[in-house]
């Protein structure tokens, strides 16, 4: 039996938060985030899972960078100028029609719409994992206090690697081969 912490795959959603062109010189470790969450939504392409991609006013800070665009198929990015992803139109029917109750959750900033779009999240009764090398800031400080904060608040601290093995639980899964190729 699985602790409730732990990531269950019939439950569970990627939400990538404006991973955007404008960002790209200004977060320390950009090109690391965004591949990192290019392997989350590899991983849950092949697993089945749903995957939410949002852009914050995208005509001001451009559109979604490739190393996420080009693993989303037919999946168009959200747009929104609220901080939180839930403030964008049509956000909270997007989730409710998915049926999750938990919510991966990987983008920038982390103290900015990361932070504010977990917290509502929680408030919305929904389980959150942070995934802390696929989120970052313009600053380090202004990361590592929102990371704290989201934790105090409820969410789940995890990284690219523990949420993927938590999604397959075990090495005899169909697809464990092709998940674990995204890691090495």
């Amino acid at each position: 039996m699985l602790h409730p912490n732990c990531l269950r795959p019939h439950e569970t959603c990627l939400l990538v938060i404006d991973l955007q062109e404008k960002f790209r010189h200004a977060i320390e470790g950009f090109d690391s985030i965004a591949e990192n969450a290019g392997k989350l939504i590899k991983a849950c392409t092949v697993l089945g899972l749903p995957v939410i991609v949002t852009e914050q006013y995208p005509r001001g800070l451009g559109a979604t960078v490739e190393q996420v665009k080009g693993h989303l198929g037919e999946e168009t990015p959200m747009e929104k100028t609220s901080f939180s992803c839930t403030g964008a139109e049509g956000f909270w029917d997007r989730v409710r029609h998915l049926g999750v109750d938990t919510v991966i959750v990987c983008g920038i900033e982390t103290h900015v719409c990361v932070n504010q779009t977990v917290h509502a999240l929680l408030e919305g009764g929904l389980k959150v994992h942070v995934v802390v090398d696929a989120v970052g800031s313009r600053k380090g400080l202004d990361h590592e206090t929102a990371l704290r904060k989201m934790e105090l608040a409820g969410a789940i601290p995890s990284t690219v690697e523990m949420c993927l093995f938590e999604l397959l639980g075990d090495a005899k899964h169909e697809w464990f081969r092709q998940i674990q190729q995204l890691v090495k």
